[in-house]
């Protein structure tokens, strides 16, 4: 199968003012050359002018608004796409981030990349948010199709740090954040869409000191008229996207290092075929 286009997303927390990690960020995403990336909570102007130093063969675009936590979108030259701010994915709440639509035009054929960075929180309202939001995204591939007009529709996937962490609350009346992800994954399905399989389900960890858990938090959803390079699990069988970073290494001292000195969450990668 051949490729059509390569794709990376990455929350890296807190992204900003700190050179020396800032540098070694930019470098592990130009070593991954994805045709297009996006990464989440970027907040000072430090990274954008790392990025264009560092990846002088790509174009960038930031999301703009009252929110802190913006997301950056990268395109390598040569790629035809076009980048469009979704703001119904704030859900109404001024500052959260809203979406970031890149649609990529590959041999005549349109490819709609939704980015996303949802609410967090285990709390009703974070739970909430991240359910209305949800709800857009898959949604939105109704608004697609019709604009496409085929039989097998759009082309559309979103993607990112959705933040499926479950609800915590009183009386016996919590949902895990499996029963969270089974929830969408029934929707999707009815949406003609579903939620591709990593090399390795948990992509967030605080490190071995930390009293949470690693956890299953970034996904990749998307239309099922599309296909995917296929990536070896650890475990056994095949995945869709590759999981790169620390839920990559295997001892703990390497994930923690890895941690401290990149990110808390790893990054995705995954190819378009065809």
């Amino acid at each position: 199968m051949a490729k059509i286009l390569s794709v990376a997303s990455w929350n890296v927390e807190h992204f900003k003012d700190d050179l020396s990690r800032v540098k070694r960020v930019v470098e592990f995403v130009s070593a991954q050359s994805p045709d297009v990336f996006g990464l989440y909570e970027v907040e000072g102007a430090t990274v954008f002018d790392a990025l264009v130093k560092a990846m002088p063969d790509y174009t960038f675009q930031i999301t703009e608004g009252e929110q802190t936590q913006e997301i950056l979108i990268g395109i390598r030259h040569g790629v035809s796409a076009f980048i469009t701010q979704r703001t119904e994915f704030r859900s109404g709440t001024t500052h959260m981030r809203p979406g970031q639509l890149v649609t990529v035009t590959v041999d005549g054929e349109r490819y709609m990349l939704l980015f996303l960075h949802l609410a967090s929180g285990n709390d009703p309202r974070g739970m909430g948010l991240r359910d209305d939001m949800i709800e857009r995204a898959i949604d939105f591939r109704k608004t697609l199709d019709a604009r496409d007009g085929r039989a097998s529709g759009a082309r559309y996937l979103f993607l990112g740090d959705l933040n499926t962490m479950g609800m915590k609350y009183p009386l016996d009346r919590s949902i895990a954040p499996e029963v969270e992800l089974a929830k969408w994954d029934a929707i999707a399905k009815r949406r003609g869409m579903s939620r591709l399989a990593k090399t390795v389900d948990a992509s967030w960890w605080n490190g071995s000191r930390s009293s949470l858990p690693p956890s299953n938090l970034d996904h990749v959803v998307a239309s099922t008229n599309l296909k995917f390079r296929a990536f070896p699990r650890p475990a056994g069988g095949k995945a869709e996207v590759d999981v790169r970073g620390w839920a990559s290494l295997a001892a703990a001292a390497e994930k923690d290092n890895w941690i401290k000195r990149y990110s808390d969450h790893s990054l995705l990668y995954f190819e378009i075929v065809d």
